[in-house]
């Protein structure tokens, strides 16, 4: 299929208006070029190749076991020639442009943000990404964050966000690194099998898990992820959103991401999230169904009615804060006065905007903020995060 999928730039009016705020974030020339959008639009029918490899080598040359595959993405290594040695070395290959000081920083940065992190990434960059029903359909169809599931997914994408954010995660050996790999290989698996359903509309979707959304995802836990905080009163740095952007770049890189699609400045970053979202197409009942599992997803946590009363309000609060009206009535959610963006506003002006600038404050912050996360942890899961789950 040479086509473009017809999903692209179906919406618009909707599309341009709901991308507008990321047009005026990333300055003069930040239409893109006609190279630009027929890139976006072979995106839609390109997948990660080297993992696709693996998958089929399973699947189909039967040359690989799931049990082979399952073992080097353990230790890292294996004996077999072939693609799934292939991705390993690739891997081990870094990038020129890899900085292990910037890496060091900006996942530092990122744990300094402490709970405001957690808050963004919910409500600000995972909410926000349904508003567009671009790569909704591979989570609904595979259950991942809707009904009952929604608890324990996020629990999975917490423990691999703080795992390639660790002190030295993105190592190799290291967990950060061991789980970009893992997740890389879990995504060619689901989107081989959505591909292989008959009922997939490859016409209107493009590839299951292509190109184009695997990139506009990484700037969700990237340039969203920047953009949010500061609406939540955060100090960030100019040197810390440089190394938090160079971080998430590499992390991309070890994920399958085009290189060409990478962040590596978060100026570029809001040029190309204003690219794609410009380009999406209309939340749709997936991207609702999604949006009200996620804001009630502490109904599958084992905490008292009143509690889940507060995690509700406070969701639709900060939802309606970070986002504005126009999104929470896109994807279907009532709209709440902000009082909860109100207060971290607040709270930052002490915590982020003095503590964190004295001597020795921002450890004070950082460390506040693994409270914060363990207090959390034990609410939600009983102090025990879910893992991810095995590939294939």
């Amino acid at each position: 299929m040479t086509q473009t999928p017809a999903r692209f730039g179906s919406a618009k009016p909707w599309s341009e208006r709901a991308a507008r705020p990321l047009r005026l974030t990333a300055g003069p020339g930040a239409a893109p070029t006609p190279a630009e959008v027929a890139a976006l639009r072979a995106g839609l029918l390109r997948c990660d190749e080297p993992a696709a490899a693996v998958v089929r080598a399973v699947r189909e040359e039967r040359s690989l076991t799931m049990r082979e595959v399952h073992a080097a993405l353990v230790t890292g290594h294996t004996d077999s020639p072939g693609p799934l040695r292939d991705l390993l070395e690739l891997a081990r290959r870094r990038p020129a442009w890899v900085d292990d000081d910037l890496l060091a920083r900006g996942a530092r940065a990122c744990r300094t943000y402490g709970a405001d992190a957690g808050l963004v990434l919910a409500y600000g960059s995972l909410l926000g990404g349904y508003r567009t029903s671009a790569a909704v359909e591979p989570l609904v169809r595979t259950g991942r964050l809707t009904g009952d599931e929604a608890l324990r997914r996020i629990g999975e994408t917490t423990t691999w966000w703080r795992a390639v954010t660790a002190p030295g995660g993105l190592e190799p050996g290291a967990e950060g690194h061991r789980l970009a790999l893992h997740v890389r290989v879990m995504h060619a698996f689901v989107n081989q099998h959505l591909a292989q359903d008959p009922t997939w509309d490859t016409a209107w979707h493009g590839v299951p898990i292509n190109q184009y959304d695997q990139a506009s995802t990484l700037g969700v836990f990237s340039t969203s992820f920047l953009l949010h905080l500061r609406l939540l009163g955060v100090r960030v740095s100019r040197a810390d959103a440089a190394a938090v952007m160079h971080l998430w770049s590499y992390v991309g890189w070890l994920m399958g991401v085009d290189e060409e699609w990478l962040p590596r400045t978060e100026r570029q970053g809001r040029r190309l999230l204003y690219h794609f979202l410009s380009h999406d197409p209309a939340p749709n009942a997936s991207s609702r169904a999604l949006a009200h599992s996620l804001v009630h997803m502490a109904d599958q946590a084992p905490v008292p009615r009143a509690r889940r009363i507060w995690e509700r309000e406070r969701a639709l609060s900060a939802g309606t804060w970070l986002l504005g009206p126009a999104a929470m009535r896109d994807l279907g959610l009532p709209r709440r006065p902000p009082w909860y963006g109100v207060g971290r506003v607040a709270a930052n002006l002490f915590w982020s905007q003095l503590v964190g600038r004295l001597p020795g404050g921002r450890d004070v912050v950082a460390a506040r903020g693994e409270r914060a996360f363990r207090r959390q942890t034990e609410r939600w899961y009983a102090g025990d995060s879910p893992t991810v789950p095995a590939a294939g």
